[in-house]
């Protein structure tokens, strides 16, 4: 895909004001899709939208599904103007952070009235809601395994799939009639989520096109093995007849640190080949059913992976496989169309994965904060982005650049404003407006890099299990000026 050179802002849904502790589908998501309008923005970018889990900190990152939608995105007014709410079912609200998500308080609250609701839809709706749920889940069919998945989660008390029961983990055909059966009310309230969810997100996609603003969403590369991707389709991954993994991902040691261990399941490729690549192509064809672009995370991943086996101790011990590189990308061009992909290549400055990605026409990213800014021709450096870049002023597992320039050391800092001929006041604006001037086919800059905010502000430390994922920005925070300046800069740099 080629795009036209434009810009937009990143800010994850969780992030957008509302009156229920989180971001949601609702008002606060019209908000922020009018101060891109007026700040002359064309895309829209956040992380993946699965549902999250306490136990891996509420990262996007680590999901119980690369197909289901996180509920507590799901917008209770809209529920209320659906009529499965009322205005007296939300009461009383709690006195909700608006800075920050306390996921804890959000989903204990969010939860209670999601259930409220689906007890309204079993004695009210008429036939044509459910009918309506119907096609649904005629044309969404992982959801029904999703749905038994978190009955089962339930069930068994949160623990893990590779520890049920072993007709269940893998997958005997009586267990799991059995467990439907069981399980039915359960499962029906799970279906009936995804179905809100879906509903709204198309509301709120046709509102985005209304505006002209393009939706970016995020494809982490790897799936969390607590999932139902895994325990439903356990002949993409790599596991053993008992269906648990004999290998998984992370990267290798680099000078100075001892590589990680990331714990995701591997995909096997090569069955995965010999079906033109399904179950990815179903996973994809969902998301472009969501958003008009996405970013391929750890896009390495695709040309050479590294495998460590289950039990290692260390990221030291695993070995670099190949992946499928060419064969999967000409694959799913043929069955799904047009790739308009964004490549995560950042700590992979190599020429194979660098070929790869302009076969196909793929933009890389470029963030500032990576630069040596001392270094001529530092390729982290807005005046040395090439066109087939995206440049970003930070990302959501970098600091804020705000956070990151106070603290750079003096002779770091001298170099930057010497390159940017600034002094340093309104560091955020300077460097934004450097973003916005290179030769990148795409600049992104953050909600906090906006509002000049520091470290407080930053969305995710990598490598720390809390304090992640929570910040939120406010309604008075969405500013015109803020909207105007930036759409100011657009027209002069990017038009």
């Amino acid at each position: 895909m080629q795009f036209d050179r434009t810009s937009g802002v990143f800010l994850h849904l969780t992030s957008l004001p509302g009156p229920h502790g989180i971001g949601d589908l609702g008002a606060g998501a019209r908000e922020f899709l009018s101060f891109l309008e007026t700040a002359e923005q064309t895309y829209w970018q956040f992380c993946p939208l699965g549902p999250t889990s306490a136990a891996h900190g509420n990262s996007p990152y680590q999901s119980f599904s690369a197909f289901a939608g996180n509920p507590l995105l799901i917008s209770l007014d809209r529920l209320v103007d659906d009529g499965w709410l009322t205005d007296d079912d939300l009461e009383p609200v709690p006195d909700f952070d608006p800075h920050a998500v306390e996921y804890e308080r959000v989903a204990e609250y969010k939860r209670d009235k999601l259930r409220a609701a689906h007890e309204r839809f079993d004695e009210t709706a008429t036939k044509d809601d459910r009918a309506a749920l119907a096609e649904f889940r005629d044309s969404e069919p992982w959801v029904e395994d999703y749905a038994l998945f978190r009955a089962l989660k339930q069930k068994y008390d949160g623990v893990a799939w590779i520890d049920w029961p072993e007709p269940i983990r893998t997958r005997e055909d009586d267990a799991l009639d059995e467990a439907r059966e069981e399980l039915s009310g359960e499962i029906e309230y799970r279906v009936l989520v995804q179905y809100w969810f879906d509903k709204q997100w198309q509301a709120f996609k046709e509102d985005a096109e209304d505006t002209d603003i393009k939706l970016v969403g995020d494809v982490p590369i790897y799936v969390g093995l607590d999932s139902a991707d895994v325990w439903a389709s356990p002949e993409a991954f790599q596991l053993d007849d008992q269906n648990r993994p004999t290998a998984v991902a992370g990267v290798p040691p680099n000078s100075g640190d001892d590589g990680q261990k990331w714990g995701n399941p591997l995909y096997d490729w090569g069955t995965l080949a010999d079906n033109d690549y399904d179950w990815w192509a179903r996973r994809l064809d969902r998301l472009f059913g969501q958003v008009d672009v996405t970013r391929l995370d750890h896009f390495q991943g695709f040309l050479e992976y590294w495998a460590i086996p289950t039990h290692a101790d260390s990221a030291a011990e695993g070995e670099w496989r190949d992946g499928p590189a060419y064969d999967f990308f000409e694959t799913i061009r043929d069955r799904l169309g047009e790739l308009p992909f964004i490549a995560e290549d950042l700590g992979f400055p190599d020429a194979e994965l660098n070929a790869l990605m302009d076969e196909f026409g793929f933009p890389g990213m470029r963030v500032p904060q990576y630069a040596d800014w001392c270094q001529d021709g530092n390729t982290h450096q807005p005046m040395n982005y090439p066109k087939n870049a995206v440049g970003y002023t930070s990302t959501h597992d970098t600091n804020t650049f705000q956070g990151y320039y106070n603290d750079l050391g003096d002779r770091q800092r001298e170099c930057l404003h010497y390159n940017l001929g600034v002094d340093g006041g309104d560091i955020h604006w300077s460097m934004i407006e450097a973003v916005w001037r290179s030769d990148a086919v795409l600049a992104f800059t953050t909600m906090q890099d906006l509002l000049a905010l520091d470290s407080h502000a930053r969305f995710n430390t990598p490598g720390t299990a809390e304090g992640n994922w929570t910040w939120r920005v406010t309604s008075d925070g969405l500013d015109e000026d803020i909207a105007n300046k930036l759409g100011t800069m657009t027209m002069i740099e990017l038009r």
